[in-house]
Parts: C-alpha cells; sequence; structure tokens
C-alpha cells in the first residue's frame, strides 16, 4: 500500500517475504554445509587417485570453483533482477541450485567412470556457482525492500538464520549418517543421501517465492519509471562502477570481514580439525565430535541472531559490525591456538570465539549491504560486490589456507587470515554511514501500519 508517499506492508506480508527469502537460502547453504562436512569423503570418492593430503586440497579446489564463477553469475543475475524483477530471479535461482545439488548426489565416482568423475561434479559446482550469484544480494534485496525501515535489522537477521540452518542441517545429516553408516557404507552411497535430500528443499522455495508479489520498492520504480517512459536499470552495470564505486568498496569489505570468519568456520575447520591437526602429529578431533561441536556451535548463533538482528535497529548496525571487527583482530589467532590445544573444552571454545565473531556480521550485514545502493541498481550492485570479494577472498580461504599449512607446515594460518579479515572489516566500518532506521536510497519510508503512516506524516507536517 503506498499513502502520500509512504509504503506500508503489513507484519504478515513482511513475514512471509522473509520466510520465501530465506527457506531459499537454506537450499543454497545446506549444499555448502554437506559439501564442507564430506570433504573426507568426497576425496576417498573422486580423488581416490591421488595422495590423501593433496586429495583435500584438490577437493576444496572444486569447492572453490563455485566462488570463483560467483561473479558470473551475478553479472548475469543482477541487472536480470533490476529490470524483469526480484522474485522471478529468485525462482530461477533457487531451482537451479537444488537441481545442481541432486545431480551431485547421483555421480559415480573416480573408481567406475575414471576422471570424469571429478570434472562431472566441477560441472555441477560451477551451474551451482552461477546460481549463488544471483541468490544472496538477491535475497539481501527482497528482505531489505519489503522490510520497515525500523525494523530492516530484524528482518534482515531471519536471512543468516535461514544459512545457519541450511549449514546446522546439512552438519546434523552427515553427522547422523557417519555414525549409523560404516565407513565403506558410507563412501560407497551413504554420501549421496544429504545431496539428494536438496530437491524438496528447492520445491518448498520455489512454492513460496512464487507466491510473492514484487517489493514495494521495486514496483515504486517500475510505476515512475512508466511515467517517465524510460529505463532506468538498464546502465545499471555501468552505473555501479562509475556513481556507486564507494558503495562497492565498502561492501566488499564488510563481506571479507564476514565470509572469511564464515568459510574458515565452516569450510575449512571442519577438515583442520579431523585432517590436518592429526597428519601434523597434534591431537585433532574425531569426525562426529567435530561435527556436533560444530552444530552446537550453529544452534547458539540461531538462537541469538534474531536479537543481534533487533538490537542493531535500536543502537545502530556499526557499533555491532565494530565489535565482530574487533574480536576478529584480537581473538582470531586465540581461537585457532584452542583448536589445537585439542580437547572438547578447548576446540569448543575455540570454535564459539569464531561464530560469535561471525554472527556479529550475519545478524547486521543482510540489513547493512543493501541500503548502500538506491533502488534502480541494488540488485546489480549487490551481485556484483558481494561476489567478487566472496569468491576473491571468502570462498577461496579454506583452500588456500588449507595450501600455506601444507607448503609452510604453519598451523597457525586460519588465526593470520582471520586478524586480516578483522582489519579489511575495521577499515570499512570506520567509513561506513549508519542505516539504523533510515529508508533505502532511491525508496519511499517504509512502515508496517498505517498508524506508523500517520505518524510519519505528522513529524513531517510539524
Amino acid at each position: 500500500m503506498d499513502v502520500s508517499g509512504i509504503t506500508i506492508t503489513d507484519e504478515k506480508t513482511m513475514r512471509k517475504a522473509v520466510a520465501a527469502a530465506a527457506i531459499g537460502n537454506v537450499t543454497e547453504w545446506y549444499d555448502f554445509g554437506v559439501y564442507s562436512y564430506l570433504v573426507p569423503v568426497i576425496t576417498r570418492v573422486f580423488f581416490s587417485n591421488l595422495p590423501p593430503a593433496t586429495a583435500t586440497v584438490y577437493a576444496f579446489g572444486v569447492f572453490a570453483v563455485s566462488f570463483i564463477v560467483r561473479p558470473i553469475g551475478g553479472l548475469i543475475f543482477g541487472p536480470l533482477g533490476d529490470r524483469i524483477g526480484r522474485t522471478r530471479v529468485l525462482s530461477v535461482t533457487v531451482i537451479m541450485m537444488a537441481a545442481g545439488t541432486t545431480v551431485l548426489g547421483l555421480i559415480p565416482g573416480y573408481a567406475s567412470i575414471g576422471i570424469a568423475a571429478p570434472l562431472l561434479v566441477l560441472l555441477v559446482r560451477v551451474v551451482q556457482g552461477l546460481s549463488t550469484g544471483g541468490e544472496y544480494a538477491g535475497a539481501m534485496t527482497f528482505i531489505a525492500e519489503y522490510a520497515a525501515d525500523r525494523r530492516r535489522g530484524f528482518y534482515g537477521s531471519w536471512l543468516e538464520f535461514g544459512t545457519l540452518t541450511g549449514y546446522a542441517l546439512g552438519a546434523s545429516i552427515v553427522t547422523v549418517l557417519g555414525t549409523l553408516l560404516p565407513m565403506d557404507q558410507m563412501d560407497s552411497w551413504g554420501w549421496r543421501i544429504p545431496f539428494l535430500l536438496a530437491l524438496p528443499l528447492g520445491v518448498v522455495g520455489l512454492y513460496l517465492r512464487a507466491r510473492l508479489e514484487e517489493t514495494p520498492a521495486f514496483r515504486v520504480m517500475v510505476a515512475k519509471s512508466a511515467q517517465k517512459q524510460g529505463t532506468p536499470t538498464k546502465d545499471a552495470f555501468r552505473l555501479i562502477f562509475t556513481k556507486h564505486w564507494r558503495a562497492m568498496l565498502l561492501a566488499g569489505g564488510i563481506v571479507v570481514a564476514w565470509n572469511v570468519t564464515n568459510y574458515v568456520l565452516t569450510a575449512y575447520i571442519p577438515t583442520y580439525l579431523t585432517e590436518t591437526l592429526p597428519a601434523a602429529g597434534e591431537r585433532g578431533t574425531s569426525a562426529s565430535a567435530s561435527n556436533i561441536l560444530q552444530i552446537v556451535v550453529l544452534l547458539v548463533l540461531m538462537v541469538i541472531i534474531t536479537f543481534i538482528g533487533r538490537l542493531s535497529d535500536r543502537i545502530g548496525r556499526k557499533p555491532i559490525l565494530l565489535v565482530g571487527s574487533v574480536a576478529l583482530v584480537v581473538l582470531g589467532l586465540p581461537s585457532v591456538l584452542l583448536l589445537r590445544a585439542g580437547g572438547l573444552p578447548a576446540t569448543f571454545s575455540g570454535l564459539m570465539i569464531m561464530g560469535l565473531a561471525l554472527v556479529c556480521f550475519s545478524a547486521v550485514a543482510p540489513s547493512t549491504l543493501p541500503a548502500l545502493f538506491p533502488t534502480e541498481v541494488r540488485y546489480t550492485g549487490l551481485s556484483v560486490a558481494f561476489n567478487i570479494f566472496v569468491s576473491a577472498f571468502g570462498g577461496t580461504a579454506a583452500t588456500v589456507i588449507g595450501a600455506l599449512v601444507l607448503a609452510t607446515g604453519d598451523l597457525d594460518w586460519p588465526g593470520y587470515y582471520l586478524i586480516g579479515a578483522g582489519v579489511i572489516g575495521l577499515i570499512s566500518v570506520y567509513f561506513l554511514r549508519e542505516s539504523a532506521r533510515r529508508q533505502l536510497l532511491g525508496s519511499q519510508p517504509a512502515v508496517a501500519t498505517e498508524q506508523e503512516a500517520r505518524d510519519l506524516i505528522a513529524r513531517r507536517e510539524s
């Protein structure tokens, strides 16, 4: 509803929009979680012709490929989202991801078809990377444009609740299967089950998204464009580099701090605990114990993330991002030293430190980043900035850290990486403009009730 230049979106519609975006995000990140936790099995199934340490690097390399092609997905889907609408593009990306994950679960191993097996896995990861290139930035845009200005932090945090749910669900299924099945059955067919379960998740996500209208901000933009008989989004790609380059850099810095922490914790650390540390003669952790500890950490983050999102609506995004950045700089290396110390209490403490630093970004970045770009280029700007920096620094973190540990023998590289991410986060937060309780650039003020609209009009007139 549009009243006197104010967009009114009722709570029920906002909740539907959040659910549609979040469950699609569950599908996207469920796959990434499953792949991360199954890396030891994937190395045996698809890289059985290589030495274990080298096979692990190759498995992480295939994982990183999906991030390398993500910018291409952003270049394809971002401008499309600004031109034909958020809902249509997000419906395509969620079914692409679910279909790709399902196909991955059907590919024969190296013992059956030789080199074709890892090549097919590589192809699937490329398709998934293209999908993800348009998914996450679109989901951020979708929720931000549906949410009321004063509640955007809270609603945006539910997007990352979906991410954590995907990771936790993937880790839980892999852990249960690893506990119930002996290694030979896990390697022969058990590992396929988690991947095949992605299809029903994708169908649910597609159903929810297809039932929603376009975002209020996009509909207003289209109406204004029709009055001017123009298409303001046709130059979106050029505009983000000529007019919005500062926003691109700020978004990139936040993305680096956020996603390096994310992928160190969720993509690299499971293998670090179960493979890297034991291979170096240190204590390490069993696969089942590592997975259970990771699940507990993810569950804790799921409990607190929406409260932090709500808090950011009151005190602002910058203070919370600042806490996360400082935590990485000060506690990044100590958290890794705790993992190296071994034992369940120390390992859990190290994981929890990383998780609490991560949630400072996860809770508020989905509401912070969309506020950097105006409506006509928001999907494009977020897609390009998010995917370039995730691909360059986040998705490659596990591969680079693994290679550095292998080359130097220094097991503290995960900590060094976290410190570097924290420094980049501090610089970005310093230059960031506070966006809490403010309308999105290029959009009308957005509220949740007619009473809020009347109050806003009264404040304007007074």
